[in-house]
Protein backbone atom coordinates (compact mmCIF):
# COMPACT_ATOMS: atom_id res chain seq x y z
CA UNK A 1 0.00 0.00 0.00
CA UNK A 2 1.38 3.44 -0.93
CA UNK A 3 1.22 6.50 1.28
CA UNK A 4 2.85 8.76 -1.25
CA UNK A 5 1.94 12.39 -0.71
CA UNK A 6 1.17 12.07 3.00
CA UNK A 7 2.13 15.30 4.76
CA UNK A 8 4.47 14.92 7.75
CA UNK A 9 5.29 17.59 10.32
CA UNK A 10 8.92 16.91 11.28
CA UNK A 11 10.26 18.88 14.26
CA UNK A 12 13.98 18.36 14.96
CA UNK A 13 16.74 20.78 16.01
CA UNK A 14 19.68 18.65 14.81
CA UNK A 15 20.49 20.21 11.42
CA UNK A 16 22.43 17.25 10.00
CA UNK A 17 19.97 14.59 11.15
CA UNK A 18 16.95 16.56 9.98
CA UNK A 19 18.48 17.10 6.52
CA UNK A 20 19.21 13.38 6.02
CA UNK A 21 15.85 12.24 7.44
CA UNK A 22 13.79 14.76 5.48
CA UNK A 23 15.64 13.90 2.28
CA UNK A 24 15.03 10.16 2.72
CA UNK A 25 11.35 10.62 3.59
CA UNK A 26 10.83 12.78 0.51
CA UNK A 27 12.56 10.16 -1.65
CA UNK A 28 9.91 7.70 -0.38
CA UNK A 29 7.16 10.02 -1.57
CA UNK A 30 6.23 11.84 1.64
CA UNK A 31 5.70 15.59 1.80
CA UNK A 32 7.73 16.88 4.75
CA UNK A 33 7.54 20.21 6.55
CA UNK A 34 10.55 20.60 8.84
CA UNK A 35 10.70 22.89 11.87
CA UNK A 36 13.91 23.53 13.87
CA UNK A 37 12.29 23.87 17.31
CA UNK A 38 9.08 23.28 19.25
CA UNK A 39 7.80 26.84 18.98
CA UNK A 40 8.11 26.76 15.19
CA UNK A 41 6.39 23.37 15.29
CA UNK A 42 3.36 24.88 17.01
CA UNK A 43 3.17 27.66 14.43
CA UNK A 44 3.40 25.22 11.51
CA UNK A 45 0.82 22.86 12.98
CA UNK A 46 -1.68 25.67 13.50
CA UNK A 47 -1.28 26.82 9.91
CA UNK A 48 -1.14 23.49 8.08
CA UNK A 49 -2.85 20.13 7.76
CA UNK A 50 -0.75 17.09 8.55
CA UNK A 51 -1.22 13.32 8.32
CA UNK A 52 1.44 12.53 10.94
CA UNK A 53 3.76 14.35 13.36
CA UNK A 54 7.36 13.30 13.92
CA UNK A 55 8.74 15.05 17.01
CA UNK A 56 12.15 15.17 18.62
CA UNK A 57 11.97 15.27 22.43
CA UNK A 58 14.90 17.49 23.46
CA UNK A 59 14.49 20.82 21.63
CA UNK A 60 14.94 24.52 22.39
CA UNK A 61 12.04 26.87 23.14
CA UNK A 62 9.51 24.02 23.52
CA UNK A 63 10.32 20.34 24.00
CA UNK A 64 8.58 17.49 22.21
CA UNK A 65 6.38 16.55 25.16
CA UNK A 66 5.01 20.10 25.45
CA UNK A 67 4.54 20.31 21.68
CA UNK A 68 2.60 17.02 21.69
CA UNK A 69 0.29 18.38 24.38
CA UNK A 70 -0.44 21.44 22.23
CA UNK A 71 -1.10 19.24 19.20
CA UNK A 72 -3.41 16.94 21.17
CA UNK A 73 -5.50 19.88 22.40
CA UNK A 74 -6.19 20.76 18.77
CA UNK A 75 -6.28 17.32 17.19
CA UNK A 76 -6.94 14.04 18.99
CA UNK A 77 -6.45 11.86 15.92
CA UNK A 78 -3.24 12.76 14.10
CA UNK A 79 -0.54 10.12 14.78
CA UNK A 80 2.47 11.33 16.79
CA UNK A 81 5.81 9.53 16.84
CA UNK A 82 8.59 10.69 19.17
CA UNK A 83 12.26 10.59 18.21
CA UNK A 84 14.34 10.48 21.36
CA UNK A 85 17.94 9.98 22.39
CA UNK A 86 16.71 9.03 25.84
CA UNK A 87 16.49 5.35 26.63
CA UNK A 88 14.93 5.64 30.09
CA UNK A 89 11.64 3.78 30.40
CA UNK A 90 10.09 6.72 32.26
CA UNK A 91 10.83 9.10 29.39
CA UNK A 92 9.27 6.76 26.85
CA UNK A 93 6.19 6.35 29.01
CA UNK A 94 5.95 10.12 29.47
CA UNK A 95 5.82 10.50 25.71
CA UNK A 96 3.07 7.93 25.36
CA UNK A 97 1.08 9.50 28.18
CA UNK A 98 1.11 12.88 26.45
CA UNK A 99 -0.86 11.31 23.60
CA UNK A 100 1.92 10.03 21.35
CA UNK A 101 1.30 6.80 19.47
CA UNK A 102 4.86 5.49 19.53
CA UNK A 103 8.54 6.39 19.85
CA UNK A 104 11.81 5.63 18.12
CA UNK A 105 15.15 5.79 19.93
CA UNK A 106 18.12 7.44 18.21
CA UNK A 107 20.08 6.33 16.33
CA UNK A 108 17.39 4.76 14.15
CA UNK A 109 17.31 3.35 10.65
CA UNK A 110 15.31 5.08 7.94
CA UNK A 111 13.72 1.72 7.11
CA UNK A 112 12.37 1.34 10.66
CA UNK A 113 11.13 4.92 10.70
CA UNK A 114 9.28 4.48 7.40
CA UNK A 115 7.76 1.22 8.64
CA UNK A 116 6.39 2.99 11.72
CA UNK A 117 5.08 5.89 9.66
CA UNK A 118 3.26 3.53 7.30
CA UNK A 119 1.77 1.61 10.20
CA UNK A 120 0.24 4.76 11.66
CA UNK A 121 -0.93 6.09 8.31
CA UNK A 122 -2.78 2.85 7.71
CA UNK A 123 -6.46 3.47 8.23
CA UNK A 124 -7.91 1.77 11.26
CA UNK A 125 -10.88 -0.48 10.65
CA UNK A 126 -12.56 1.49 13.40
CA UNK A 127 -12.92 4.43 11.03
CA UNK A 128 -15.41 2.29 9.13
CA UNK A 129 -17.91 1.27 11.82
CA UNK A 130 -21.33 0.57 10.36
CA UNK A 131 -24.55 2.21 11.49
CA UNK A 132 -25.50 -1.02 13.27
CA UNK A 133 -22.38 -1.12 15.44
CA UNK A 134 -23.13 -0.01 19.03
CA UNK A 135 -21.48 3.28 19.93
CA UNK A 136 -22.69 3.87 23.50
CA UNK A 137 -22.18 1.64 26.52
CA UNK A 138 -23.07 1.70 30.21
CA UNK A 139 -20.16 0.42 32.28
CA UNK A 140 -21.33 0.41 35.87
CA UNK A 141 -21.26 4.03 36.98
CA UNK A 142 -19.64 5.07 33.69
CA UNK A 143 -21.15 5.90 30.32
CA UNK A 144 -18.92 5.51 27.26
CA UNK A 145 -19.84 7.41 24.11
CA UNK A 146 -17.60 6.28 21.27
CA UNK A 147 -18.84 8.96 18.89
CA UNK A 148 -17.57 11.76 21.14
CA UNK A 149 -14.65 9.82 22.69
CA UNK A 150 -15.96 10.50 26.20
CA UNK A 151 -16.08 8.35 29.31
CA UNK A 152 -18.31 10.02 31.86
CA UNK A 153 -19.65 9.40 35.34
CA UNK A 154 -21.76 11.44 37.72
CA UNK A 155 -18.74 13.34 38.97
CA UNK A 156 -16.48 13.75 35.95
CA UNK A 157 -16.03 13.46 32.20
CA UNK A 158 -12.86 12.05 30.64
CA UNK A 159 -12.02 12.93 27.04
CA UNK A 160 -10.28 9.93 25.45
CA UNK A 161 -7.76 9.93 22.64
CA UNK A 162 -8.74 8.15 19.43
CA UNK A 163 -6.69 5.06 20.27
CA UNK A 164 -8.05 4.93 23.83
CA UNK A 165 -11.61 5.14 22.50
CA UNK A 166 -10.99 2.51 19.83
CA UNK A 167 -9.44 0.13 22.34
CA UNK A 168 -12.24 0.59 24.87
CA UNK A 169 -14.86 0.14 22.14
CA UNK A 170 -13.21 -3.12 21.08
CA UNK A 171 -13.30 -4.34 24.67
CA UNK A 172 -16.92 -3.25 25.12
CA UNK A 173 -18.01 -5.19 22.04
CA UNK A 174 -16.17 -8.31 23.27
CA UNK A 175 -16.93 -8.45 27.02
CA UNK A 176 -15.80 -11.39 29.17
CA UNK A 177 -13.88 -12.88 26.25
CA UNK A 178 -10.16 -13.60 26.01
CA UNK A 179 -8.71 -11.29 23.37
CA UNK A 180 -5.26 -12.13 22.06
CA UNK A 181 -2.63 -9.39 22.00
CA UNK A 182 -2.00 -9.81 18.27
CA UNK A 183 -5.74 -9.71 17.59
CA UNK A 184 -6.03 -6.37 19.39
CA UNK A 185 -2.95 -4.91 17.72
CA UNK A 186 -4.07 -5.83 14.21
CA UNK A 187 -7.61 -4.58 14.80
CA UNK A 188 -6.64 -1.24 16.34
CA UNK A 189 -3.15 -0.47 15.02
CA UNK A 190 -3.23 -2.46 11.80
CA UNK A 191 -0.11 -4.49 12.59
CA UNK A 192 1.36 -6.87 15.16
CA UNK A 193 4.67 -5.22 15.95
CA UNK A 194 6.89 -5.45 19.06
CA UNK A 195 6.99 -1.70 19.57
CA UNK A 196 3.23 -1.41 19.10
CA UNK A 197 2.86 -4.09 21.77
CA UNK A 198 4.68 -1.79 24.18
CA UNK A 199 2.28 1.00 23.25
CA UNK A 200 -0.69 -1.30 23.83
CA UNK A 201 0.45 -1.88 27.41
CA UNK A 202 0.49 1.87 28.02
CA UNK A 203 -3.02 2.30 26.63
CA UNK A 204 -4.27 -0.61 28.76
CA UNK A 205 -2.79 1.09 31.85
CA UNK A 206 -4.58 4.33 30.96
CA UNK A 207 -7.96 2.61 30.60
CA UNK A 208 -7.47 0.80 33.90
CA UNK A 209 -6.78 4.12 35.60
CA UNK A 210 -9.90 5.72 34.12
CA UNK A 211 -12.11 2.76 35.11
CA UNK A 212 -10.56 2.15 38.54
CA UNK A 213 -13.46 3.79 40.50
CA UNK A 214 -15.85 1.16 39.10
CA UNK A 215 -15.11 -2.14 40.89
CA UNK A 216 -17.39 -4.18 38.61
CA UNK A 217 -15.19 -3.42 35.57
CA UNK A 218 -11.67 -4.73 35.05
CA UNK A 219 -9.16 -5.45 32.31
CA UNK A 220 -7.37 -8.62 33.37
CA UNK A 221 -4.16 -10.07 31.98
CA UNK A 222 -4.24 -13.59 30.59
CA UNK A 223 -0.57 -14.54 30.88
CA UNK A 224 1.04 -15.20 27.53
CA UNK A 225 -2.22 -14.69 25.64
CA UNK A 226 -3.87 -11.29 26.05
CA UNK A 227 -6.62 -9.64 28.05
CA UNK A 228 -10.19 -10.09 29.29
CA UNK A 229 -12.54 -7.14 29.70
CA UNK A 230 -14.64 -8.27 32.66
CA UNK A 231 -18.04 -6.65 33.06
Amino acid sequence: MSYSGAHILYVEDDINLSFVTKDNLEKHGFKVTHCPDGAAGVECFEKGTFDLCLLDVMMPKLDGFALAEVIRKQNQDVPIIFLTAKSMKEDRLTGLRTGADDYLTKPFSIEELILKIEIFLRRSKYSELSEEDPKEFDLGAFHFDYQTYTLSSKNEKQKLTQKEAQLLHFFCTHPNKVLKRDEILIKIWGDDDYFLGRSLDVFISRLRKYLKPESSISIDNVHGVGFVFKV
